[in-house]
Protein backbone atom coordinates (compact mmCIF):
# COMPACT_ATOMS: atom_id res chain seq x y z
CA UNK A 1 0.00 0.00 0.00
CA UNK A 2 2.56 2.27 0.91
CA UNK A 3 4.46 1.73 -2.46
CA UNK A 4 1.15 2.30 -4.53
CA UNK A 5 0.51 5.84 -2.64
CA UNK A 6 4.57 6.65 -3.31
CA UNK A 7 3.49 5.52 -6.87
CA UNK A 8 0.23 7.62 -7.14
CA UNK A 9 2.01 11.11 -5.19
CA UNK A 10 5.20 10.93 -7.35
CA UNK A 11 2.48 10.80 -10.66
CA UNK A 12 0.53 13.68 -9.07
CA UNK A 13 4.05 15.43 -8.37
CA UNK A 14 5.32 15.07 -11.80
CA UNK A 15 2.25 16.19 -13.99
CA UNK A 16 2.18 19.16 -11.32
CA UNK A 17 5.36 19.56 -12.31
CA UNK A 18 5.17 19.66 -16.05
CA UNK A 19 1.59 22.16 -15.69
CA UNK A 20 4.18 24.61 -14.04
CA UNK A 21 7.21 24.33 -16.31
CA UNK A 22 4.65 24.67 -19.28
CA UNK A 23 3.77 28.06 -18.11
CA UNK A 24 7.38 28.87 -17.91
CA UNK A 25 8.24 29.77 -22.04
CA UNK A 26 4.95 32.07 -21.56
CA UNK A 27 5.99 33.87 -18.80
CA UNK A 28 8.91 34.40 -20.58
CA UNK A 29 8.48 35.00 -23.88
CA UNK A 30 6.11 38.04 -21.93
CA UNK A 31 8.85 39.28 -19.70
CA UNK A 32 10.98 39.52 -23.10
CA UNK A 33 8.11 41.62 -24.92
CA UNK A 34 8.19 44.11 -21.85
CA UNK A 35 12.07 44.57 -21.96
CA UNK A 36 13.70 42.19 -19.56
CA UNK A 37 16.85 40.35 -20.95
CA UNK A 38 17.21 36.77 -20.91
CA UNK A 39 20.01 36.82 -18.05
CA UNK A 40 18.25 39.43 -15.39
CA UNK A 41 15.07 36.85 -16.04
CA UNK A 42 16.51 33.98 -15.13
CA UNK A 43 18.66 35.30 -12.62
CA UNK A 44 15.87 37.51 -10.84
CA UNK A 45 13.12 34.43 -11.18
CA UNK A 46 15.67 31.73 -9.46
CA UNK A 47 17.12 33.63 -6.74
CA UNK A 48 13.83 34.87 -5.74
CA UNK A 49 12.50 31.23 -6.10
CA UNK A 50 15.49 30.02 -3.51
CA UNK A 51 15.18 33.03 -1.14
CA UNK A 52 11.41 32.42 -0.69
CA UNK A 53 11.81 28.59 -0.01
CA UNK A 54 15.00 29.46 2.21
CA UNK A 55 12.61 31.85 4.39
CA UNK A 56 9.80 29.24 4.42
CA UNK A 57 11.83 26.35 5.60
CA UNK A 58 14.08 28.17 7.94
CA UNK A 59 10.78 29.42 9.10
CA UNK A 60 8.28 26.26 9.23
CA UNK A 61 10.82 23.11 8.63
CA UNK A 62 14.25 23.78 9.94
CA UNK A 63 15.32 20.23 9.80
CA UNK A 64 15.23 20.19 6.25
CA UNK A 65 18.07 22.42 6.54
CA UNK A 66 20.36 19.55 7.71
CA UNK A 67 21.79 18.00 4.50
CA UNK A 68 25.20 15.81 4.34
CA UNK A 69 28.41 16.79 2.59
CA UNK A 70 27.86 14.49 0.09
CA UNK A 71 24.41 15.37 -0.79
CA UNK A 72 25.17 19.02 -0.64
CA UNK A 73 28.14 18.93 -3.26
CA UNK A 74 25.41 16.77 -5.40
CA UNK A 75 22.89 19.32 -5.11
CA UNK A 76 25.48 21.94 -5.99
CA UNK A 77 26.84 20.19 -9.12
CA UNK A 78 23.52 19.74 -10.08
CA UNK A 79 22.49 23.49 -9.37
CA UNK A 80 25.62 24.54 -11.48
CA UNK A 81 24.36 22.40 -14.41
CA UNK A 82 20.58 23.46 -14.38
CA UNK A 83 21.95 27.24 -13.57
CA UNK A 84 23.92 27.00 -16.97
CA UNK A 85 21.12 25.36 -18.42
CA UNK A 86 18.75 27.73 -17.48
CA UNK A 87 21.10 30.19 -19.17
CA UNK A 88 20.50 28.73 -22.53
CA UNK A 89 16.94 28.29 -21.97
CA UNK A 90 16.03 31.96 -21.56
CA UNK A 91 19.11 32.79 -24.40
CA UNK A 92 17.61 30.44 -26.85
CA UNK A 93 13.95 31.39 -25.99
CA UNK A 94 14.61 34.92 -26.96
CA UNK A 95 15.87 33.72 -30.51
CA UNK A 96 12.95 30.95 -31.03
CA UNK A 97 9.10 31.29 -30.73
CA UNK A 98 7.34 28.94 -27.96
CA UNK A 99 6.58 25.94 -29.44
CA UNK A 100 10.03 25.14 -31.54
CA UNK A 101 11.87 26.08 -27.98
CA UNK A 102 9.63 23.76 -26.17
CA UNK A 103 9.98 20.96 -28.79
CA UNK A 104 13.61 20.92 -28.54
CA UNK A 105 13.65 21.26 -24.69
CA UNK A 106 10.94 18.50 -24.51
CA UNK A 107 13.81 15.88 -26.15
CA UNK A 108 15.55 15.80 -22.43
CA UNK A 109 13.99 12.21 -21.83
CA UNK A 110 16.53 11.37 -24.90
CA UNK A 111 19.48 12.61 -23.46
CA UNK A 112 18.66 11.53 -19.93
CA UNK A 113 18.26 7.46 -21.16
CA UNK A 114 22.01 8.14 -22.05
CA UNK A 115 22.95 9.91 -18.60
CA UNK A 116 21.29 6.57 -17.04
CA UNK A 117 22.84 3.99 -19.43
CA UNK A 118 25.78 5.20 -18.56
CA UNK A 119 24.90 5.09 -14.69
CA UNK A 120 23.90 1.54 -15.32
CA UNK A 121 20.17 2.19 -15.51
CA UNK A 122 18.88 1.29 -18.80
CA UNK A 123 15.29 2.31 -20.05
CA UNK A 124 12.93 -0.72 -19.71
CA UNK A 125 11.10 -2.15 -22.88
CA UNK A 126 7.79 -0.32 -22.32
CA UNK A 127 10.17 2.96 -21.56
CA UNK A 128 11.60 2.73 -24.62
CA UNK A 129 7.88 2.68 -26.07
CA UNK A 130 6.53 5.48 -24.68
CA UNK A 131 9.95 7.64 -25.42
CA UNK A 132 9.12 6.74 -29.14
CA UNK A 133 5.27 7.32 -28.36
CA UNK A 134 6.54 10.79 -26.88
CA UNK A 135 8.79 12.20 -29.38
CA UNK A 136 6.61 11.19 -32.01
CA UNK A 137 3.78 13.53 -30.32
CA UNK A 138 6.24 16.43 -29.80
CA UNK A 139 7.53 16.36 -32.84
CA UNK A 140 3.30 16.51 -34.24
CA UNK A 141 2.76 19.03 -31.53
CA UNK A 142 5.23 21.53 -33.40
CA UNK A 143 4.75 21.40 -36.66
CA UNK A 144 4.73 24.37 -38.18
CA UNK A 145 4.22 25.33 -42.09
CA UNK A 146 6.28 28.71 -42.15
CA UNK A 147 8.37 28.64 -39.08
CA UNK A 148 12.51 29.64 -39.69
CA UNK A 149 14.56 28.07 -37.46
CA UNK A 150 17.24 30.11 -36.02
CA UNK A 151 20.37 27.58 -35.92
CA UNK A 152 21.73 29.35 -32.90
CA UNK A 153 18.84 29.15 -30.77
CA UNK A 154 18.07 25.55 -31.87
CA UNK A 155 21.92 24.72 -30.71
CA UNK A 156 21.36 26.19 -27.45
CA UNK A 157 18.11 24.76 -26.71
CA UNK A 158 19.41 21.89 -27.23
CA UNK A 159 21.89 22.51 -24.83
CA UNK A 160 20.25 22.99 -22.45
CA UNK A 161 18.09 19.76 -22.89
CA UNK A 162 20.92 18.12 -22.41
CA UNK A 163 21.95 19.86 -19.12
CA UNK A 164 18.48 19.71 -17.38
CA UNK A 165 18.49 16.15 -18.64
CA UNK A 166 22.28 15.56 -16.84
CA UNK A 167 20.13 17.14 -13.49
CA UNK A 168 18.14 15.04 -12.90
CA UNK A 169 20.21 11.23 -12.40
CA UNK A 170 22.18 13.84 -9.75
CA UNK A 171 19.40 15.04 -7.64
CA UNK A 172 17.76 11.19 -7.78
CA UNK A 173 20.89 9.89 -6.17
CA UNK A 174 20.40 12.42 -3.66
CA UNK A 175 16.49 12.32 -3.22
CA UNK A 176 16.96 8.30 -2.17
CA UNK A 177 18.33 9.89 1.59
CA UNK A 178 17.26 13.38 1.16
CA UNK A 179 13.84 14.80 1.60
CA UNK A 180 12.40 17.02 -2.17
CA UNK A 181 12.82 20.55 -0.32
CA UNK A 182 16.06 19.71 0.73
CA UNK A 183 17.44 19.06 -2.50
CA UNK A 184 14.91 21.65 -3.89
CA UNK A 185 16.46 24.55 -1.74
CA UNK A 186 19.93 23.93 -2.26
CA UNK A 187 19.99 22.87 -5.34
CA UNK A 188 17.58 25.98 -6.19
CA UNK A 189 21.08 28.13 -4.34
CA UNK A 190 23.58 26.58 -6.43
CA UNK A 191 21.64 27.65 -9.24
CA UNK A 192 21.56 31.32 -8.07
CA UNK A 193 25.27 31.56 -7.31
CA UNK A 194 25.92 30.54 -10.93
CA UNK A 195 22.82 32.93 -12.87
CA UNK A 196 23.04 35.79 -10.77
CA UNK A 197 26.93 36.37 -11.61
CA UNK A 198 26.51 36.04 -15.18
CA UNK A 199 23.25 38.98 -15.13
CA UNK A 200 26.35 41.03 -13.28
CA UNK A 201 29.44 40.51 -15.27
CA UNK A 202 27.47 40.15 -18.88
CA UNK A 203 24.11 42.22 -18.92
CA UNK A 204 23.23 44.70 -15.87
CA UNK A 205 20.53 46.00 -17.71
CA UNK A 206 17.25 46.92 -16.50
CA UNK A 207 13.72 47.37 -17.55
CA UNK A 208 12.62 50.79 -17.51
CA UNK A 209 10.70 52.28 -14.42
CA UNK A 210 7.73 51.53 -15.84
CA UNK A 211 7.62 48.40 -16.91
CA UNK A 212 5.26 45.73 -15.21
CA UNK A 213 7.42 42.76 -12.95
CA UNK A 214 4.27 41.15 -13.21
CA UNK A 215 5.87 38.18 -16.07
CA UNK A 216 8.83 37.87 -14.06
CA UNK A 217 7.05 37.23 -10.69
CA UNK A 218 4.81 34.68 -12.68
CA UNK A 219 7.78 33.02 -13.72
CA UNK A 220 9.41 32.85 -10.20
CA UNK A 221 5.79 31.41 -8.67
CA UNK A 222 6.26 29.05 -11.07
CA UNK A 223 10.23 27.77 -10.53
CA UNK A 224 9.32 27.62 -6.88
CA UNK A 225 6.17 25.18 -7.48
CA UNK A 226 7.94 23.36 -10.39
CA UNK A 227 11.46 22.45 -8.82
CA UNK A 228 9.50 21.18 -5.56
CA UNK A 229 6.93 18.59 -7.45
CA UNK A 230 9.64 17.50 -9.89
CA UNK A 231 12.01 16.36 -7.36
CA UNK A 232 9.04 14.58 -5.06
CA UNK A 233 8.34 13.22 -8.63
CA UNK A 234 11.86 12.27 -9.09
CA UNK A 235 12.09 11.15 -5.46
CA UNK A 236 9.27 8.34 -5.96
CA UNK A 237 9.17 7.77 -9.39
CA UNK A 238 12.88 8.44 -10.23
CA UNK A 239 14.24 10.85 -13.46
CA UNK A 240 13.37 9.04 -16.43
CA UNK A 241 8.99 8.38 -15.29
CA UNK A 242 8.82 11.83 -14.24
CA UNK A 243 10.73 13.01 -17.22
CA UNK A 244 8.47 11.08 -19.35
CA UNK A 245 5.73 12.22 -17.60
CA UNK A 246 6.62 16.14 -17.51
CA UNK A 247 6.70 15.77 -21.94
CA UNK A 248 3.10 16.78 -21.04
CA UNK A 249 4.81 20.31 -19.93
CA UNK A 250 4.95 21.17 -23.82
CA UNK A 251 0.89 20.35 -24.27
CA UNK A 252 0.90 23.06 -21.47
CA UNK A 253 2.54 25.38 -23.22
CA UNK A 254 0.52 24.88 -26.49
CA UNK A 255 -2.36 25.29 -25.00
CA UNK A 256 -1.71 28.54 -23.18
CA UNK A 257 -0.17 29.60 -26.30
CA UNK A 258 -3.29 28.77 -27.52
CA UNK A 259 -5.40 30.89 -25.06
CA UNK A 260 -3.16 33.96 -23.81
CA UNK A 261 -1.57 34.76 -27.35
CA UNK A 262 -4.09 33.41 -29.57
CA UNK A 263 -2.58 30.96 -31.57
CA UNK A 264 -4.18 28.11 -33.30
CA UNK A 265 -3.69 24.44 -33.31
CA UNK A 266 -3.18 22.38 -36.18
CA UNK A 267 -4.89 19.11 -37.25
CA UNK A 268 -1.56 17.55 -36.95
CA UNK A 269 -0.57 19.56 -33.74
CA UNK A 270 -4.17 17.86 -32.03
CA UNK A 271 -2.65 14.02 -33.29
CA UNK A 272 0.19 15.41 -31.62
CA UNK A 273 -1.16 15.74 -28.52
CA UNK A 274 -2.86 12.51 -28.68
CA UNK A 275 0.42 10.46 -28.81
CA UNK A 276 1.99 12.45 -25.96
CA UNK A 277 -1.52 11.68 -23.72
CA UNK A 278 -1.13 8.19 -24.76
CA UNK A 279 2.19 7.87 -23.56
CA UNK A 280 1.19 9.17 -20.50
CA UNK A 281 -1.22 6.56 -20.21
CA UNK A 282 0.74 3.67 -20.76
CA UNK A 283 2.47 4.49 -17.34
CA UNK A 284 -0.04 2.61 -16.20
CA UNK A 285 1.79 -0.91 -17.48
CA UNK A 286 5.15 0.31 -16.54
CA UNK A 287 6.40 -2.08 -13.96
CA UNK A 288 8.30 0.74 -11.80
CA UNK A 289 10.90 -0.67 -9.11
CA UNK A 290 10.81 0.93 -5.85
CA UNK A 291 13.67 3.54 -5.61
CA UNK A 292 17.01 2.07 -4.31
CA UNK A 293 20.17 3.15 -3.94
CA UNK A 294 22.59 2.27 -6.93
CA UNK A 295 25.88 1.07 -6.05
CA UNK A 296 27.55 1.11 -8.91
CA UNK A 297 27.97 3.78 -11.89
CA UNK A 298 29.70 7.34 -12.22
CA UNK A 299 27.40 8.95 -9.37
CA UNK A 300 28.12 5.74 -7.05
CA UNK A 301 29.72 8.35 -4.76
CA UNK A 302 26.42 10.20 -3.92
CA UNK A 303 26.62 8.14 -0.56
CA UNK A 304 25.58 9.32 2.92
CA UNK A 305 28.21 8.87 5.59
CA UNK A 306 25.29 7.95 8.12
CA UNK A 307 22.13 10.26 8.94
CA UNK A 308 22.13 11.33 12.31
CA UNK A 309 18.95 9.31 14.57
CA UNK A 310 17.89 13.00 15.73
CA UNK A 311 17.19 14.40 12.69
CA UNK A 312 13.42 14.12 11.92
CA UNK A 313 12.59 15.12 8.08
CA UNK A 314 9.04 13.49 8.44
CA UNK A 315 7.49 10.44 7.56
CA UNK A 316 5.43 12.22 4.98
CA UNK A 317 8.68 12.32 2.31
Amino acid sequence: MKRILGRAKGIGAALSAAVFLGLAPIFGKQAFGVGFSPLLVVAVRTALAALLLLVLVALFKRPFLYIYPAGLLGCGLAGVINGLGSILYYLALQRLTASIGQLLYSLYPIFLALWLALDFQPPGRITRLRMAVATLGVLLLTYTKTAEIDWIGVALMLGASAMYAFHLPINQRVLYDIPAPTVTLYTLLAMSMVVVPAYLVFDRSLPAASVSWNPVLGLTMVTFFSRLTLFLGVKHLGGMQTALLGLSELLITILASHLWLHESLLPLQWAGAAFLTLSIILIGWEKIPPQQRQKSGWLKWLRPPGIPPDITWGAGE
